[in-house]
């Protein structure tokens, strides 16, 4: 390990994943990935996020001409294809583990020098330019220096670090959407499973007779690509803060009991579920919304269901605004004409404040919900190779993350098929 890198990607999600990878296959040659846990993925793999929300134009015909992410996350998908990964069940679910060994496997053959088992918890900011960030791990806490860094911590922490205003939640009493515990059930007799208008009905009984308190409105459940397991998303802690250690530490434990709250409805009360068993519990809560830094242009709900594009687009999306209610029952969504979308202007991954930091995946400046559509896992990853590959030309820029021409930046993402539009 260097004790100074031309590039420091922090967060090792999808999102920082791409950023490195992209940065390294550019030319940049030091690129050091920070993660805090044992291995890659983020909400992918931390999180048991799946499987992928819809990545294409038409919702009714997901096809490769209609797709709107490819590069980086398309060889990700590919790879993971490749050893019985992935698979398309309606939308496309994918093994967490093995979406573990792909991400290995790509930022070490790029050559990217990696840290796991790494909190950064302190920078130094000088000049309107960090300096260096403040790591502890096993061997110490320590000073690793950097010429430019990429936020891909999920929760804008290097950039709340260096003073970047930020905002959370929506705009009327700063709530999040809530957090979610994501968890499989296996044995489960999948044919035996009733509708989903059923299940909904005895988990409305459950909760009339105080056997469930979870807020949510309705059990969400999706498929797997095992015969006998079934992920469930249907868990809800609200009005709790992701970036507050204590009200994080409460949300821990308050959603672990809602699993097994949700277990004990399934298995007593709906088919299929009668001999199953908790099969596993995502390694930490999985986080929709935090802070969202306020950048150069702030992405609005009007550009999302309008389906705008800017000169400056360096990714695409078309997945609706879906917001879980941050103070308790329901879901509001909001969507795009059929076959539209709207792009991610490059502006919105520039930080106020510093001019060395480039912010990607969901912490990029939007509103609340503009927020609540880019937040998914392909679309972030395509942010992340568009802030490595930016990366790479602020380099030859004085690493001025600012004045990078948006026309060759454009251009590069389209040269590794990262951008067709």
């Amino acid at each position: 390990m260097r004790n100074k890198y031309e590039l420091i990607v922090c967060g090792g999600g999808l999102t920082g994943a791409a950023a490195s990878i992209a940065a390294k296959r550019r030319g940049i040659e030091e690129v050091l990935l920070i993660e805090r846990y044992g291995f890659l993925g983020g909400m992918a793999t931390a999180g048991l996020v799946n499987p992928f929300m819809p990545f294409w134009k038409f919702r009714s015909e997901r096809t490769e001409k209609n797709q709107l992410v490819f590069g980086i996350f398309q060889e990700i998908f590919d790879r993971l294809s490749e050893i019985g990964g992935a698979e398309h069940k309606g939308l496309w679910y994918f093994d967490p583990e093995k979406m573990k060994i792909v991400l290995n496997q790509m930022v070490k053959k790029a050559g990217v020098d990696l840290l796991l088992h790494t909190y950064i918890e302190g920078l130094n900011k000088a000049d309107r330019e960090i300096k260096s960030v403040r790591v502890a791990n096993k061997s110490g806490v320590y000073t690793i220096e950097g010429e430019m860094f990429v936020d891909s911590t999920g929760d804008a922490d290097i950039a709340h670090m260096a003073g970047v205003p930020c905002e959370k939640g929506r705009e009327e009493d700063g709530f999040c959407q809530p957090m979610t515990m994501n968890f499989r059930l296996a044995n489960v007799d999948k044919a035996e499973i009733p509708d989903n208008e059923e299940i909904n009905r005895l988990y409305d009984r459950a909760k009339e007779k105080g056997e469930v308190n979870n807020p949510r409105e309705d059990v969400l459940k999706f498929d797997t690509l095992q015969e006998d397991v079934v992920h469930f998303n249907t868990t809800r802690i609200v009005k709790k803060d992701a970036t507050d250690a204590e009200e994080l530490t409460a949300a821990e434990m308050e959603v672990r009991e809602q699993v097994w709250e949700m277990y004990q409805f399934l298995k007593n009360n709906v088919s299929g579920f009668e001999n199953s068993y908790i099969q596993t519990t995502a390694p930490q809560i999985g986080i929709r919304e935090s802070r969202r830094i306020i950048g150069e242009y702030v992405l609005t709900k009007d550009d999302v269901v309008s389906g705008r594009k800017f000169d400056d687009s360096i990714a695409f999306c078309s997945y609706n605004i879906d917001i879980h209610n941050p103070a308790g029952t329901g879901t509001e969504f909001a969507y795009l004409d059929e076959g539209d979308y709207y792009g991610i202007p490059y502006r919105s991954l520039l930080p106020q404040n510093v001019n060395n930091l480039l912010v990607a995946g969901r912490p990029v400046s939007s509103d609340h919900a503009a927020h609540a559509s880019l937040r998914i896992m392909p679309t972030c990853t395509a942010i992340g190779e568009a802030a490595g590959t930016a990366a790479f030309l602020a380099s030859e820029l004085n690493n001025r993350v600012k004045e990078v021409n948006t026309d060759k930046l454009r251009t590069k993402l389209k040269e590794t098929d990262a951008l067709r539009l």
